[in-house]
């Protein structure tokens, strides 16, 4: 099995591409041991240096400490991730942690939610993470920046030239968004 790397716009941030399904149901990131059962997530956090894993549908990008060189961990991850797959496993996670219902949201917000789902979120996942709305109140949208874009230097500016920009383009009563 050949795993592919991808460098991010972040550089503690690597997106690993195994060519099999990932998650089986969505995305999502796990930054502690205790919050998940599945053995690879487990294993992947028990590395030195790593601080979290992203879980997306066809991709793992994994978060490290600055200090941490990549060549010191990245053939750990990928012989982890080898070994999980070739023990016949289909795929890392087969359920929705953070599944938001939809149901609840004001007519605006389940707005913003499409925009994001549909003209953010595939462009965030090419870069390895993930963006997740949160709140919307007196014009300010607050978002969850997952995976690569936790943290990364250029996420400022992504979340107000590109987000920012798009949302309010489409929705006149966006004035700001602001990550948590």
């Amino acid at each position: 099995m050949f795993i592919q790397t991808e460098i991010t716009p972040n550089p503690n941030s690597l997106k690993f591409l195994p060519g099999k399904t990932v998650s089986n149901n969505g995305s999502f990131e796990i930054t502690k041991k205790d919050e998940v059962n599945n053995e690879l997530v487990r294993n992947l956090l028990s590395i030195n240096g790593v601080k979290g894993v992203f879980l997306g549908t066809d991709f793992l990008s994994v978060n490290k400490e600055e200090k941490i060189d990549w060549e010191d961990i990245k053939h750990i991850v990928i012989s982890l991730i080898n070994d999980f797959y070739l023990d016949g496993k289909k795929f890392i996670f087969d359920k929705e942690i953070d599944k938001e219902d939809k149901s609840s949201f004001a007519e605006i917000e389940k707005k913003i939610i499409s925009i994001l789902d549909s003209k953010i979120r595939p462009a965030v996942a090419k870069d390895g993470g993930d963006i997740k709305f949160k709140e919307f109140k007196d014009g300010i949208v607050k978002v969850q920046l997952q995976g690569s874009c936790s943290g990364c230097p250029s996420s400022t500016m992504t979340l107000k030239q590109g987000v920012q920009n798009l949302l309010c383009h489409y929705i006149p009563e966006v004035k700001e968004v602001v990550a948590i």
